[in-house]
């Protein structure tokens, strides 16, 4: 059996390997997620991405390769958009968040589909398909009948669960909203008995609040975005 720190190295790996098994898409020793799902990927060769990543680009015509280190690949099929330089950060032991929770808090069920795609592109655009919404459970806060705040889950293997889509619509920032569901999140995934993980890049703001609740950055952890050409 992996160790948790191995699958923490090579997330979206593991994922695929493990509780995402039905979303895999596999190319010897790349993987990648159902495009309609999620558009990432990982390897375990460098040397070997190149092929892979060709055949991934006849169903998606952009995608992110999660991993530390840059892929091979083929210059006269993808080309390289950009690299954003992200970090992963890691909650450790299993000691339940003390966060005042004064917000009502819904598990969001697919009724609300479109306004969870509808938020997330409005304030992180790119990341988010609507099938994402199988990769975890997500949660919400509403205001006068709207979604207005939300976080997910997304990368999950036998030991850990990944908080993920922390947004906010713009009008309704600096309330603590964000706060409250990423200790709401975090806490769901401590009564799973899994470590809870994030990924964001090493310019969010939100870094210090992801500090002040418990979590550690522990490696660099980057998302190479690909074009079909």
């Amino acid at each position: 059996m992996k160790s948790l720190e191995k699958k923490l190295k090579n997330p979206v790996w593991y994922s695929l390997k493990e509780t995402h098994n039905r979303f895999l898409i596999a190319y010897d020793s790349v993987q990648f997620y159902q495009p309609k799902v999620c558009t990432f990927g990982a390897f375990e060769d460098h040397s070997k991405t190149a092929d892979a990543l060709d055949a991934y680009a006849t169903i998606a015509e952009r995608f992110f390769v999660v991993s530390e280190i840059e892929p091979t690949i083929n210059p006269k099929k993808i080309v390289l958009e950009k690299k954003i330089v992200g970090c992963q950060m890691v909650l450790r032991g299993q000691v339940k968040l003390k966060v005042e929770i004064s917000e009502k808090i819904v598990l969001l069920t697919k009724e609300y589909l479109d306004e969870i795609y509808d938020l997330i592109w409005l304030v992180m655009p790119g990341y988010y398909q609507k099938r994402t919404f199988e990769m975890g459970k997500y949660f919400g806060i509403f205001k006068e009948g709207k979604l207005i705040s939300i976080t997910g889950q997304r990368l999950q293997t036998n030991d850990f669960i990944e908080v993920s889509a922390v947004v906010t619509h713009p009008d309704y920032r600096k309330k603590g909203y964000g706060k409250q569901l990423v200790a709401h999140t975090t806490n769901e995934i401590l009564k799973e008995g899994k470590t809870p993980i994030l990924h964001t890049d090493k310019g969010n703001s939100a870094i210090p609040l992801y500090k002040n609740l418990g979590y550690q950055v522990t490696r660099d952890m980057n998302w190479w975005l690909y074009q079909r050409k």
